[in-house]
């Protein structure tokens, strides 16, 4: 789990997203739920990194979930209809996690 806050933009940002969610597959973890909750703003580059997550976790069969994204708080996001139908978007952590069985 990656409880996330502030800002996932170009930089910090985006690096800790990555090296968190490679952490956590280096430790065998198979099922990542990203917690965006606290997350005010999220980039195009923030974006390109959520992807890199999806795909980096599709590659070793790790599911990846992600939960609490708001629109408004992602531009991208609302511009990018299709930024709901690549990732499985949950209201919550525990929904999230009921989503991996």
């Amino acid at each position: 789990m990656w409880i996330g806050s502030g800002r996932i933009t170009l930089g910090e940002g985006s690096v800790t997203l990555r090296d968190t969610v490679r952490d956590l597959l280096s430790k065998g973890n198979k099922k990542i739920v990203l917690n965006l909750a606290e997350v005010n703003y999220i980039d195009s580059s923030g974006i390109g990194e959520l992807v890199s997550a999806f795909t980096t976790t599709k590659k070793i069969r790790a599911a990846n979930s992600n939960c609490s994204t708001s629109p408004k708080k992602c531009t991208t996001c609302s511009r990018s209809p299709s930024f709901y139908t690549v990732f499985d978007v949950k209201d919550d952590e525990t929904a999230a996690v009921k989503g991996f069985k």
